[in-house]
């Protein structure tokens, strides 16, 4: 039997999509059916991870978390269409088995919607909850927390120059002194110190840290803790006196959203109108690199690095008339929009780094 017939391949961030040739795989499957052998093949539809339930690769590789869509060229596709693959599929199951499938049912198309501008916004720094006190870091599973991001802050006594070392950052960190970006450090690229310059007498600092994805196959899954796992130096000092914000996001609805925009890690906030609910696939093209919930619903991460730059917004999470959009941002900025395209892009231009 074969447990795990591949039809596509993990998407990842920072990669191309993968496609595969559909013709010689369907001759592949008639083959294997013809000698009366079993086959799972993966994935015949392939879903989404919906909300932060991306999984991560890190097999003799550096850090790879997976993209949102789990549809990796499946014979299916993300939103229960049948591709041209599909069909291919089909017709070598038919001649091997000798059993005529039924007609594939009906489905209502993916809609377009028009492009509406976030005019809400919240800003994360003034949004915060109430800190932990710890001598020494904590990660997410210390203080409870599953999935999203995780801030620490402390006050570092300047002026003070020299490399920044995060010890196991898992998996992406924005450091900020008093409150300016000052650099960015991501575990896909192996990425762990930064040298800085702090040059007030009194250097708050923030390091803000992305629960990327947790690492779902392999040994290093016993070292998936998420946030900074062991400790931060400055020049080979480790630093203490930590304030620690857990931010699972878990319902981004009930911020203080106000008229007017933001700058930096913000939450914004947009009404999406349609006439009736239907797929669509939510354009993520002006986001930086941050989560998109509808109604409620955490539809999953954007980045602008690429390959995916759409969101599959299934029909029932969508209701006539308005409906709540929210993003939050890294890079937030006024005059950005939002739209539900009838096609998804899993397939755009990946950014180099």
């Amino acid at each position: 039997m074969a447990t795990e017939w591949w039809d596509g391949w993990f998407d990842f961030w920072g990669g191309e999509h993968h496609t595969t040739d559909a013709k010689p795989q369907a001759a592949e499957l008639e083959w294997i059916l013809e000698q009366g052998y079993s086959i799972s093949i993966y994935m015949v539809h392939g879903g989404t991870s919906f909300g932060w339930m991306n999984g991560a690769d890190m097999d003799h590789t550096p850090f790879q978390p997976d993209v949102t869509s789990y549809d990796y060229d499946s014979a299916i596709d993300e939103s229960g269409r049948p591709s041209a693959k599909y069909f291919l599929f089909r017709d070598a199951i038919a001649k091997a088995t000798g059993v005529t499938p039924p007609p594939v049912p009906a489905v209502d198309p993916p809609i377009a919607t028009p492009a509406v501008e976030f005019k809400q916004s919240a800003s994360l720094w003034l949004t915060l909850p109430q800190p932990f006190a710890s001598a020494q870091l904590l990660s997410m599973e210390d203080l409870n927390q599953a999935f999203g991001y995780i801030l620490y802050r402390t006050t570092v006594a300047g002026p003070a120059a020299g490399d920044l070392v995060l010890d196991e950052l898992h998996d992406y960190a924005r450091i900020y002194a008093n409150g300016e970006l000052v650099g960015t450090l991501d575990r896909r690229l192996e990425q762990n110190h930064l040298h800085i310059d702090l040059k007030e007498p009194r250097t708050r600092l923030d390091i803000l840290v992305e629960n990327s994805g947790r690492v779902n196959f392999g040994p290093e899954i016993r070292g998936e803790r998420k946030g900074i796992t062991k400790q931060v130096t400055l020049n080979g000092k480790p630093l203490a006196g930590w304030q620690i914000y857990p931010l699972p996001m878990s319902d981004p609805g009930k911020l203080p959203f106000h008229a007017g925009g933001c700058y930096g890690p913000c939450f914004y906030r947009a009404t999406l109108q349609i006439d009736h609910s239907a797929d669509t696939f939510l354009d993520t093209g002006s986001i930086v690199k941050g989560f998109v919930w509808v109604n409620g619903h955490p539809l999953g991460r954007a980045w602008n690095i690429g390959p995916q730059k759409t969101l599959y917004l299934p029909g029932p999470w969508l209701h006539s008339g308005a409906n709540e959009v929210i993003v939050f941002d890294l890079d937030g900025a006024p005059g950005r929009t939002v739209a539900g395209k009838a096609k998804p892009i899993l397939d755009a231009p990946v950014e180099k780094q």
